[in-house]
């Protein structure tokens, strides 16, 4: 069995797409509805508030950062209780499992906590996902340089083209891969309706 953590730079990077496209390949007629829904899609699941409950217990009406978005309910998210959950998933895996994160790898959990204390107390190998956008590389820089300050193992980068993106993809790889220290830098463009494989899902893969 081998557990991986996708993470990213920000919100509405790729993330999603990435990890759907690694399961089954990516479903275009999905893309409106939730997360939850799409990563059940892909693995052949039914879609309903059970199956949803059982890979994302933590869920909040609105698109902000997990501890505001719980704050507004007037709930919280117990960081022990999601590490548990965490754990067990990967404990009770028997395949590949992919643990999705939420927004960037900054994204504050709690008062104390970010996606990347999550990502340190599991120490899983991780898939960046980065976007194609102006300002991506800087981002992801920032990322890269946290993340070696954390020592944690990454296998990957995925440049997720940006819709309406100002910038070549390939331009973006290669200077991201500049900075890289040698972790694969694979470029993912945006898919036509209807399209749910691309080469670069197998290059992913092939490094997992």
């Amino acid at each position: 069995m081998s557990a991986y953590f996708v993470t990213a730079t920000g919100t509405d990077i790729g993330k999603t797409f990435v990890t759907a496209g690694l399961i089954r390949g990516y479903d275009s007629s999905v893309v409106e509805t939730s997360d939850p829904a799409v990563l059940l899609k892909a693995l052949g699941r039914q879609v309903s508030a059970d199956e949803v409950a059982t890979i994302t217990p933590w869920r909040f009406r609105a698109p902000l950062s997990p501890d505001t978005a719980a704050a507004r309910e007037g709930r919280g998210i117990d960081f022990d209780e999601l590490i548990a959950f965490s754990r067990a998933a990967i404990a009770a895996a028997t395949g590949m499992l992919f643990i999705e994160g939420v927004g960037g790898i900054m994204v504050p959990l709690d008062k104390r906590r970010t996606v990347v204390d999550w990502m340190t107390a599991l120490d899983i190998p991780l898939l960046l996902v980065v976007g194609g956008y102006l300002g991506a590389i800087s981002h992801t820089l920032t990322a890269l340089d946290v993340l070696a300050q954390r020592k944690l193992k990454l296998v990957a980068i995925v440049v997720s083209e940006s819709e309406r993106g100002t910038v070549e993809l390939a331009d973006t790889v290669n200077s991201i891969a500049r900075f890289s220290s040698g972790v694969p830098v694979i470029g993912l463009p945006r898919l036509p309706g209807g399209i749910t494989e691309h080469p670069a899902f197998a290059q992913i893969a092939a490094l997992l």
